[in-house]
């Protein structure tokens, strides 16, 4: 049986290298103009691309890199700048809540993966034996990440690599994706005509980073190769493998529950820097989202209102912080991890009593520029709700009396002096593509992000 899958896998081999000439093709045309690629060389000394490769060639070779893995990889080591331009060009997503939730956590979502963990029972327990990860949890990310391996991308991985290294907007993160990618190719798991994922660098059916796919992929078919391209097994086990010694998942710890919120709620403490006994938020009156009481427990947890007070209530658990750092965009991670609830048995979330009034994007732009007036650093003005915006929307609120639960709205800006106008309802909401990833760029995700979770 080893021996009839080796035989397929340098087939495919096989067949990759033949199908990357187009590819390689169409990189050469792009590098071929001094012009374009010059445009990295200001953070690189003045070097061509061809001075900065030899350069980091080196240093692979000093990260323990084979001669045969670099001559492998050659034809693909290439400069591109439509992916530097895709880079450049990226758009923060700026959805509301409950259409981006309703959009990508879907019924045939929760119905897929209900069918993928019993069809793949067998990988999905040995993970949660090995790693403590719930199914749900590794099924949800599953969905999200490429629709459970129908939407990988297309493009070279090494190619985008090399080419947003040669970048001078994250070089040295993607210096050291190129090194690690350069690593899987030389412990034999992917040759580089079958590196094909995201613009941004990504490899497999979660959408693994180069430096995480070395780190954490596991074989859990047993054929020798680390493959979340192609091996289910190895997608399940490999995730669970991350989530668990990556991202420190707590073992039986729940990770998001839906709950009811009281109108006299204290607002000011629904917060993901603020966390309570259950016990605490029980006494408050949260219940569950069917109205059964709580657990009266020591549990910590933070209330989460992506919405606001009039929008949907989740108790947030210590394992809520898997996901904010696996995407560190609060309405992704917020998706993700009720996706897992569902798939897992949850009840569908409650629909809010009336529409959730969302600011315009000029009027965040504008409500972001008198935070700043006010002292507030809300990190770039780009009219997106982030961390560090509603920190200071909530001390605003509180300023003006305002219940203070982190939600911009029309009232809050027309006290600091701005000026709104009627707000366009959830259904204007332009329509999500899945090609174009949720919350940050892909390859933002997953690399030390920051504590508090944008957007």
């Amino acid at each position: 049986m080893l021996r009839l899958k080796a035989t397929a896998r340098q087939l495919r081999r096989s067949f990759g290298a033949v199908a990357a000439v187009a590819t390689i093709a169409s990189a050469a045309l792009l590098s071929a103009s001094p012009a374009l690629a010059q445009r990295g060389a200001s953070c690189h000394g003045g070097q061509s691309f061809d001075q900065f490769l030899a350069g980091l060639k080196q240093q692979a070779v000093a990260a323990g890199v084979s001669q045969r893995a670099l001559s492998a990889a050659g034809p693909y080591l290439v400069y591109d700048q439509g992916i530097v331009n895709r880079d450049r060009g990226q758009r923060v997503f700026g959805q509301i809540f409950t259409v981006f939730a309703g959009r990508m956590a879907s019924e045939g979502r929760r119905v897929k993966g209900q069918q993928m963990i019993r069809q793949h029972a067998q990988a999905f327990a040995r993970a949660e034996k090995d790693y403590g990860v719930p199914p749900a949890v590794i099924a949800a990310f599953w969905a999200l990440e490429s629709d459970f391996g129908a939407v990988q991308g297309n493009l070279s991985t090494l190619r985008s690599l090399v080419s947003l290294a040669y970048d001078c907007r994250r070089s040295e993160m993607f210096q050291q994706e190129t090194i690690a990618a350069l690593k899987i190719v030389d412990r034999g798991d992917l040759a580089p005509a079958e590196m094909i994922g995201s613009w941004a660098g990504e490899l497999g059916q979660t959408q693994f980073l180069p430096r995480h796919y070395y780190d954490y992929a596991v074989d859990y078919d047993g054929d020798g190769h680390r493959d979340m391209l192609r091996s289910p097994a190895d997608v399940i086990g490999s995730t669970a493998h991350y989530i668990a010694t990556g991202l420190k998942w707590r073992r039986g710890e729940p990770w998001l529950q839906e709950v009811a919120v009281p109108a006299n709620l204290p607002w000011d403490q629904a917060d993901l820097l603020v966390k309570h006994p259950r016990s605490q938020w029980a006494q408050w009156g949260v219940t569950s989202a069917d109205g059964r009481p709580l657990q009266s427990d020591a549990l910590p947890a933070s209330l989460l209102l992506p919405m606001g007070r009039s929008g949907p209530a989740f108790l947030a658990y210590a394992n809520f912080a898997a996901y904010t750092e696996w995407n560190n965009s609060l309405i992704y991670s917020t998706t993700a991890a009720y996706l897992a609830t569902r798939i897992a048995g949850a009840a569908p979330m409650r629909k809010p009593n009336a529409q959730v009034a969302q600011l315009q994007f000029n009027e965040m732009k504008q409500l972001q520029q008198l935070l700043v007036r006010a002292g507030f650093d809300v990190g770039k003005i780009d009219g997106v709700l982030g961390q560090q915006t509603r920190t200071g929307v909530k001390a605003m609120q509180i300023k003006y009396g305002l219940p203070a639960d982190s939600w911009p709205t029309a009232e809050l800006l027309t006290r600091m002096g701005g000026m709104a106008t009627p707000a366009p309802s959830a259904s204007a909401e332009p329509p999500f593509r899945p090609a174009q990833r949720p919350g940050i760029a892909p390859a933002e995700r997953r690399r030390n992000p920051p504590a508090q979770p944008s957007q």
